[in-house]
């Protein structure tokens, strides 16, 4: 999780409802683009090239509403994929798109390193999100 993200949420600044949450995308980069904790904001810069479905600035993805799970708050997304995409991606930079969220309109949430290069040849390049539960989740708060 970014550090902004943390600090973000402790103002209101982003809410993960169901149809009437905020907007959040995934944006896909190649290895060369060097995110960690201190990234506060999307960027196109070594974000990978249009390919089938796939396009600049990334997929919109479909938010499912907060739950806890003994004393871990959390929220998940639907799975997301770009179809007949060419595509290699190291990581991905999860963020909102929702205007007035934190200090901007591209507020970043989470980083995530694939830990190698993934790859699609006109075909399926697809997300598959972590079980929503307390020990993994891709957002929990224990």
């Amino acid at each position: 999780m970014c550090t902004s993200f943390k600090q973000e949420l402790l103002t209101g600044s982003h809410n993960f409802t169901n149809s009437s949450g905020d907007t959040f995308k995934l944006a896909l980069y190649t290895n060369s683009a060097s995110f960690n904790a201190a990234t506060t904001a999307y960027t196109s810069s070594n974000e990978v090239g249009n390919s089938g479905s796939y396009a600049a600035g990334g997929g919109t993805l479909t938010n499912v509403t907060p739950t806890t799970s003994g004393t871990t708050a959390l929220t998940d997304f639907a799975d997301l994929t770009f179809t007949s995409a060419t595509i290699t991606a190291r990581g991905a930079l999860i963020y909102n798109t929702t205007t007035g969220a934190g200090s901007g309109t591209t507020d970043t949430v989470v980083v995530l390193d694939f830990g190698s290069d993934k790859s699609s040849t006109a075909g399926d390049f697809q997300i598959v999100f972590p079980t929503a539960d307390a020990s993994n989740a891709i957002i929990r708060i224990a």
